[in-house]
């Protein structure tokens, strides 16, 4: 083997650390995507809580909005799921989680378990990002 082989073979290598590291994105990530899928999918099927609570909030009771409210939270959480697109459904999602705080912050809800619950999701989602790192963008990874 040449010398740039071996010099390949080595930075494929993962230091435990690193190694840790994408673990810990992956679980992180996969906590917030089983969280938010279950957001959308209690928005697909608008319970009468869901219309009651979007009522609350100064949305009205429409079960068509509830409805696309899922299907935006469903379609982030499917890109972000995917490492190719996972950039592009960070993004989208961050835009629906900050909705969520503005809402929350509209109806004067509590600071730190409600209004600030979009924010710990979105730092999760985008720390989990990060420590993927750029190998998540590589169809094969070792």
């Amino acid at each position: 083997m040449n010398t740039q082989g071996a010099n390949l073979a080595a930075n494929a290598m993962l230091t435990p650390a690193r190694a840790s590291a994408i673990w810990l994105g992956r679980v992180s990530s996969g906590v917030v995507i089983l969280l938010m899928l279950l957001d959308g999918a209690v928005k697909l099927v608008p319970w009468p809580m869901v219309t009651e609570t979007m009522d609350r909030m100064g949305y009205g009771s429409s079960e068509n909005l509830a409805r696309f409210l899922g299907v935006i939270s469903l379609m982030g959480m499917a890109l972000n799921a995917f490492p190719p697109t996972s950039f592009v459904g960070a993004i989208l999602t961050t835009g629906y989680l900050g909705s969520i705080l503005v809402s929350h912050v509209k109806i004067e809800s509590p600071l730190l378990t409600d209004i600030l619950l979009g924010f710990y999701f979105g730092v999760m989602l985008w720390g989990a990002l990060w420590l993927r790192g750029r190998r998540q963008l590589s169809p094969i990874t070792v």
